[in-house]
C-alpha cells in the first residue's frame, strides 16, 4: 500500500498553477465542447489550498451554479453570501455524518470564498460548472462593499478579500 500523498505531491502530479486573482493552485482537468456563446458545455478543475499566509480562495461570484467536491486533506470552510442577504458557512470534508460535505453546490450569484479550516494544513478539492467556466464569468469581491452589505460577516469578509 502506498502512503497518502502530500500537498507537494499533488501540486507536482497535476502540474498546478496559481489561480489568477482568486488564490490557491489549480489545474483544469476537463472542458466540454464550446457552444455558440464561447462557453464550454461544462468544465472541471482540481484545486489546492494551504494554510500558508495569503493562501485562500478570495470572495468571488459566478453566473451559474458551481459544484465543489472534497477529495483529500483537511476540511475547507466556504463562506457563502447569498443575494437575499443570507449568510452561511459550508464545510467540505470527509466527516459527512458530522455535517461536512464531500459535494456542495453554490448557487449562481452567491459570493463564495474559502480557506483551510483551523488546525488543518491543506485541502485538495475540485469544482465543476455547466455551462463551463470562462475568465469573464469571474467577479472579484470588494471587501468594503461586501462588508457593508453583510455586516455580521464583516471580519471574515475582510480576511477573504484581496485587492
Amino acid at each position: 500500500m502506498t502512503s497518502a500523498p502530500t500537498a507537494e505531491d499533488l501540486i507536482t502530479y497535476y502540474g498546478m498553477e496559481p489561480i489568477p486573482r482568486e488564490g490557491g493552485l489549480y489545474r483544469r482537468t476537463w472542458a466540454g465542447p464550446e457552444g455558440p456563446d464561447g462557453h464550454p458545455a461544462g468544465s472541471a478543475i482540481v484545486a489546492l489550498l494551504t494554510t500558508r499566509p495569503g493562501d485562500f480562495s478570495a470572495l468571488h461570484r459566478l453566473p451559474v451554479d458551481e459544484v465543489w467536491h472534497f477529495y483529500l486533506g483537511d476540511p475547507l470552510e466556504l463562506l457563502l453570501l447569498a443575494p437575499d442577504g443570507g449568510t452561511r458557512t459550508a464545510v467540505l470534508g470527509p466527516d459527512v455524518l458530522g455535517g461536512q460535505h464531500v459535494q456542495f453546490t453554490v448557487p449562481a450569484g452567491t459570493w463564495m470564498g474559502g480557506r483551510v479550516a483551523a488546525g488543518g494544513a491543506w485541502s485538495f478539492f475540485g469544482c465543476t460548472m455547466a455551462p463551463g467556466f470562462t475568465p469573464g464569468d469571474y467577479e472579484h469581491g470588494d471587501a468594503a462593499d461586501l462588508a457593508a452589505r453583510y455586516p455580521a460577516e464583516a471580519a471574515r469578509i475582510v480576511e477573504l478579500c484581496r485587492p
